[in-house]
């Protein structure tokens, strides 16, 4: 093997195990043999890599991107082997991170994971469930999961779903509040919002009339960070929310919670986009995910007015 691929296999395996000896144990070399090999890569390069304690080894901001990138080309590697070992088939297999909001990832990316595995048993699958955005690159992540315009031009995207977006009530809180003919009468209705949006939250409506668009700030009494937690705060009976139709869906079918206003609804789409570096060998493991959520998540109600509308 080249010295700088054996090197590069070294600096990841005593990176993610955050040790010199047990990277050793892995390679069958001895700690001082490990410690070597990263330090004359060091000196290669010219900068630290990882920076040395008593309990582990860290890694410097330099080590971080070195690390992203050596992870990628050693796995093209193993691919490129393997695929011509094959005869040309490349077999989609090694370790997947995914990244995806908590309310996309339980609604559609959990459901999917046994079949996905059963028909990939040779990828390992890390999948991470947070709402915060997070850095696709930094994060070391193949493949994010993002609802919402796409910034970051470097990335390459694929579109899952579009939803519309879709105030809802238990049948519970409206018997008790009573049911808003019009947005004005949100003002006498606790408003549920999400705290990673602006303290006065404004909710967008369209005049049935003459098709203008207006906004009207809602308030209530509680905020939350995530769809879930909103969908359940109105099962509970607690207030209205304003979510995606995606997270909702069956709830309205099984008539748990009823979408109001809809004669104002502007019709205003949720884009949520798989988003992954962009590399001219795209590896079978990313590609496979893709391709597999794409077939796999349906839109049967991307424009669709939800039924049992109030």
């Amino acid at each position: 093997m080249d010295n700088r691929i054996g090197e590069m296999d070294v600096f990841v395996q005593a990176a993610e195990l955050q040790s010199f000896s047990a990277a050793g144990r892995k390679l069958r070399l001895s700690p001082s043999a490990v410690s070597k090999l990263v330090t004359r890569l060091e000196d290669r390069l010219g900068t630290r890599l990882l920076v040395r304690t008593t309990r582990a080894l860290k890694l410097t901001p330099e080590g971080e991107i070195y690390l992203e990138r050596s992870r990628r080309i050693l796995a093209d590697i193993e691919e490129t082997e393997r695929a011509v070992s094959a005869g040309g088939t490349t077999v989609a297999r090694g370790r997947l991170r995914v990244s995806t909001s908590v309310a996309f990832g339980v609604r559609y990316i959990v459901p999917l994971v046994p079949d996905f595995l059963k028909l990939y048993p040779e990828v390992d699958l890390d999948l991470a469930l947070s709402d915060g955005i997070i850095d696709i690159v930094g994060e070391r992540a193949d493949i994010a999961i993002r609802s919402g315009a796409l910034r970051d031009s470097s990335l390459k995207a694929r579109k899952l779903l579009e939803s519309r977006r879709v105030i809802v009530a238990s049948p519970a809180y409206l018997k008790r509040q009573g049911i808003p003919e019009s947005p004005g009468d949100l003002d006498h209705h606790n408003c549920l919002t999400f705290s990673f949006r602006m303290a006065s939250e404004e909710w967008p409506f369209r005049d049935p009339e003459n098709g203008g668009r207006f906004s009207r700030p809602v308030f209530g009494n509680l905020e939350t960070n995530n769809g879930p937690t909103a969908r359940s705060l109105c099962l509970a009976g607690l207030g209205l929310a304003r979510v995606g139709q995606f997270h909702v869906q069956p709830d309205i079918d099984a008539g748990t919670l009823v979408p109001i206003l809809e004669t104002y609804n502007p019709g205003d789409i949720e884009l949520i986009h798989a988003v992954y570096p962009g590399h001219e060998h795209l590896a079978a493991r990313i590609r496979a995910f893709i391709d597999f959520l794409v077939k796999n998540i349906h839109e049967d109600h991307r424009h669709s007015p939800v039924t049992g509308q109030r």
